[in-house]
């Protein structure tokens, strides 16, 4: 991991190195001394990938890794400061006021000395360390990371992870399906050769799933001969092909002699024509790299006439895809609580005393209370029980309770742990993945460490903070643009994800991960390995305490999970100046007010940050203008804070790539619909040529001049934008915007903007979510001309009154999503709705079709996936009709008072997985019930949600929103009674597809 800090470090010198070679006239001496800490740090990589390696070998390499990555951050600090005041001083003072709290006065001479001292004290440091590195035989490596090299230490770990096929696991559970499935596909008739594939997450499995094939009678009577190779990480291909051909054939000492002396493709070939002559299962356990499948991958028939099959287990689904293509990949499931506990009986209480019920009944209690730690993982479940197998008497049992956490990661060997520096439970599994990552990616996965267990961590928001804290990088050899580092930071979440070291929670509508998680275990280990090279620091605030926790050594990331019951007294003791990131964790509904002295700190006492995130805090609160000393923040983050406004300061933030203000809490005064605040927002975006993410509150205003872009040419995200506050010249420039929301309440300023890009001939090629909200009715032609400049769409969300809506979109390419809200279009206009071709979201809002009768036709939606219907408070009658939404999987009905029945054409649906009624009349949803006249249209459908039921209302009246009150709810077959109050109807502004995902 250390290499990945000299890395990051190196590329953030080698950018403001650049700059200040640049202004080389006014700083002679300074850009040399860059110049040769780029040069130290290069040095000192090649070393570090064995170093990082050998770290579990010798403590003392541990330290000098250690004072080897602070040594790299603080020259980074060092050059970084420098380059701003050199910025400052260039600018005019742009700059210069937000670092007067550590320069007071830029003195050019002073400063010059200063900067080529204190770079001159760490490159002597990095290079003194380079020489020890060299005393303890630690090599120079140079090329690429070195994937699947690993330190000695390492191989006696695989060494031990090695299988073969007559080692049968003594106890299994719940494989039985999963073997019936794997069997099925390999003894399948056919001439072509097929690979079937096993992946996941370490100690998931694969292997004892593998044996289990691998010796199933069928599977023996099906095939001429076997052979099982354990790959690992430490392959040869001539090895593995040498290891496979004799096993197929079983040859005489004389002939192993001859083929040991066969070049690798001779091998090749004589395995190749075996498989072809044969019936032949090759099983090549655990994998790892595609360089090892294309190593070997010649000597199997791939493409030809043959029985013969491969049976693959691998981490990576990259190279299950690979070598499988589109034959059979199979992930195995976590173990279900029932098997999780047989498999534990098995292990754990084989030699318990079953006749004295109260001691074995005892054991069964703690054992579930353990088993839960395990999370259906079968590694972890046999680590667990075969400690507890040995330990008898209940006293033991509490004793591993109380830290049956630890005892599961680390397992029960200690002696061979402390014998060889290695893990021997569920931790030494998992660390392999670890280990064998590059070092960009050992950053990107312990960044995960800082957020909270169970957390859907938002993929769009970890990758802006991946680029923000330097991680994705630009290489020497090639220019990367913002939006190209949008994109490696999102291929590094993948292939997290294929490495099975991320989990995927939810993909979007383009079919990108939207959200993700960490495993229980993998975030263990990730929290450890965290620790171990000081990356992070974690401070939890317990309920009940009153904390005051001082931080001890360098920190250079900080987060904080706060709690609602906890006064935070967060001291500042004079070290704090190394933080670059810090990030608050709040829970929901967080209204604690803050006391000045914290406030202060946030904004006054870290004055390196490059990451802030201040999100959550509902208790109104000012921003300081020392927020503008804050010179050196790529990310700024303080969404839903409630915050009075932005001072003018801001405009010193001249780094910052993300900037989210987003906010739209309500404050409640008599009215139940509340009053919504407006947060102020001044002109300070103009300087900020970094910015690629810009999130506006909802509600806001503008004071003083109206708002600049024009030097903004990276921006690809622009949210909430008033178009009469902005200079309209700067937006029509803007042709890099993936994304932008626009608030229209001036219909000349629409038009003004729409001649523009008329006269112009603008396309906004890149755009791919355009949002209008048209607070006015004269805005429908000049809203349909504007999307008409956005060929490109996945999500287009209407708010506003529309003539009609745009036929044009039909010929759109990637149209996916659609949201339409008080556009009271015709009914007839549903026509051209339905029959775009990959339409697959609709939300119907408030007033979208100003009709009391809706008709879905044969044919229409052919791809929709999710419906959502609300506040349609005109509708009376849907009519779906036969061989309409063939594809339709989650439908939500909500505020329809004036709709009394589910359509007839649901039935045919066979598709439906989910339907949610809310906030419906009492009559609707009495229909829908078991023993109501509509219940046969839905019956089919696996998951029926209905809540908030209301009373009946006379047809043709709009119902009082204020009367809505008291609820019960239908879960499928239960039914369970509560009382609540029935939530307000939907608002423009929140309104969300629950059952969709947004590209």
């Amino acid at each position: 991991m250390a290499e990945g800090v000299v890395v990051v470090a190196a590329e953030g010198i080698k950018t403001l190195g650049d700059f200040i070679i640049q202004q080389a006239k006014f700083l002679s001496g300074v850009s040399y001394q860059v110049e040769l800490a780029k040069v130290e740090l290069h040095l000192i990589r090649g070393f570090l990938r064995d170093a990082d390696a050998r770290q579990g070998e010798e403590e003392v390499v541990r330290v000098w890794v250690k004072l080897i990555r602070d040594a790299a951050y603080d020259l980074e600090d060092v050059v970084e400061s420098f380059a701003l005041k050199v910025a400052s001083r260039r600018r005019g003072g742009t700059v210069k006021i937000a670092l007067k709290r550590f320069a007071s006065i830029f003195n050019e001479g002073v400063n010059r000395y200063k900067i080529g001292s204190e770079i001159g004290d760490i490159m002597t440091k990095l290079s003194h360390l380079r020489s020890s590195l060299q005393s303890y035989n630690i090599r120079q490596i140079s090329g690429g990371d070195g994937v699947g090299r690993v330190a000695s230490s390492f191989k006696r770990q695989l060494d031990r992870r090695l299988t073969y096929a007559h080692e049968v696991e003594s106890h299994t559970v719940g494989l039985e399906e999963n073997t019936d499935i794997l069997v099925k596909e390999l003894v399948r008739e056919g001439k072509r050769h097929r690979v079937v594939s096993i992946w996941g997450m370490g100690g998931s499995g694969k292997t004892t799933l593998a044996k289990q094939v691998f010796l199933q009678n069928e599977v023996k009577r099906h095939f001429d001969c076997f052979a099982w190779v354990c790959i690992s990480q430490q392959w040869e291909g001539k090895d593995v092909l040498e290891d496979i051909i004799i096993k197929l054939t079983s040859p005489t000492a004389d002939k192993r002699r001859e083929i040991s002396k066969m070049k690798k493709d001779e091998i090749a070939r004589e395995v190749f024509s075996i498989q072809r002559e044969k019936r032949c299962l090759v099983v090549l356990d655990d994998i790892w790299t595609q360089e090892a499948w294309h190593s070997i991958k010649a000597g199997f028939p791939i493409n030809e006439e043959t029985e013969s099959r491969i049976l693959l287990t691998t981490r990576k689904k990259e190279v299950a895809l690979l070598a499988s293509k589109n034959d059979h990949l199979h992930q195995p499931r976590p173990l279900d609580d029932n098997q999780s506990w047989e498999l534990f009986e098995k292990i754990a209480m084989c030699g318990s005393d079953k006749t004295d019920l109260e001691i074995y009944a005892k054991k069964r209690e703690l054992g579930k209370k353990m088993l839960v730690h395990c999370s259906g993982l079968p590694l972890a479940i046999n680590v667990l029980a075969g400690l507890l197998s040995r330990r008898e008497t209940i006293d033991e049992w509490d004793a591993v309770l109380l830290n049956v956490d630890v005892y599961i990661m680390r397992g029960i060997n200690v002696l061979e742990r402390e014998k060889t520096g290695q893990e021997c439970g569920v931790s030494g599994v998992l660390a392999l993945s670890y280990d064998d990552l590059p070092s960009h990616l050992k950053l990107c996965f312990l960044y995960l460490a800082q957020f909270p267990e169970d957390d859907e961590i938002r993929v769009k928001r970890l990758t802006q903070l991946w680029i923000a804290e330097g991680f994705i990088t630009s290489t020497s050899e090639m220019h990367v643009s913002g939006e190209i580092l949008e994109e490696l930071s999102y291929s590094c979440l993948v292939e997290l994800v294929e490495r099975s070291m991320v989990q995927v929670v939810e993909y979007g509508l383009s079919g990108k991960v939207k959200t993700c998680g960490l495993h229980d275990f993998m975030r263990d280990l990730c929290l450890q390995k965290a620790e171990e090279e000081n990356f992070l620091r974690i401070i939890n605030f317990s309920t009940g305490l009153v904390s005051k926790t001082p931080l001890i050594g360098k920190v250079r990331r900080l987060a904080l999970h706060l709690d609602e019951n906890v006064k935070y007294d967060f001291s500042i003791d004079g070290r704090d100046e190394h933080i670059r990131s810090l990030l608050y964790f709040t829970p929901k509904g967080f209204d604690q007010k803050w006391n000045k002295k914290v406030m202060r700190s946030v904004f006054n006492d870290f004055k390196l940050l490059r990451v802030l995130k201040f999100e959550k805090i509902e208790r109104e609160f000012q921003l300081p203008k020392t927020i503008g000393n804050l010179v050196h923040l790529r990310f700024l983050s303080l969404k839903h804070s409630a915050y009075s406004g932005l001072p003018s300061s801001v405009s010193n933030l001249v780094l910052l790539q993300t900037l989210d203000l987003r906010y739209n809490y309500y404050l409640y005064e008599g009215s139940c619909f509340g009053r919504e605040r407006a947060t102020r927002i001044r002109n300070v975006f103009w300087n900020m040529e970094q910015l690629r993410h810009l999130y506006l509150p909802w509600r806001h205003y503008i004071s003083e001049q109206k708002l600049s872009f024009a030097r903004l040419c990276n921006l690809q995200t622009l949210g909430d934008l008033p178009i009469e506050k902005c200079e309209l010249n700067d937006l029509v420039q803007l042709s890099n915007l993936k994304k932008i929301s626009i608030i229209v309440s001036q219909p000349s300023h629409l038009e003004k903007f729409k001649n523009m890009l008329i006269s112009r001939s603008i396309t906004y090629e890149h755009l791919r979510s355009l949002s209008l909200k048209l607070n006015r009715d004269d805005n429908e032609d000049i809203a349909r001309d504007i999307v008409l400049r956005c060929p490109y769409l996945y999500k287009l969300r209407l708010l506003g009154k529309m003539k009609e809506f745009p036929e044009e979109l039909l010929g759109y390419p990637k149209l996916t999503k659609i949201t339409l809200v008080s556009t009271e279009l015709r009914c007839d206009q549903i026509d051209i709705v339905k029959m775009l071709p990959k339409l697959r979201v609709l939300y119907l809002g408030r007033d979208a079709f100003k009709s009391k009768t809706m008709v879905f036709s044969p044919g229409g939606f052919p791809h929709l996936e999710f419906l959502t219907l609300s506040a349609l408070f005109m509708l009376n009658e849907w009519r779906v009709e036969k061989e309409a939404m063939p594809s339709l999987q989650r439908l939500h009905i909500e505020w329809c008072l004036q709709l009394w029945e589910v359509p007839d054409g649901l039935q045919h649906i066979t598709t439906l997985k989910e339907l949610t009624i809310n906030v419906m009349t009492s009559r609707f949803c009495s229909r829908v019930g078991e023993e109501g006249e509509d219940f046969y249209k839905i019956k089919h459908v696996p998951s029926i949600i209905i809540t908030n039921i209301q009373p009946d209302y006379k047809k043709d009246k709009e119902p009082e929103m204020e009367e809505a009150a008291g609820a019960s709810r239908v879960v499928a077959n239960d039914y369970e009674e509560s009382t609540v109050d029935a939530p307000l109807p939907p608002e423009e502004k929140t309104e969300e597809i629950q059952a969709a995902s947004t590209p």
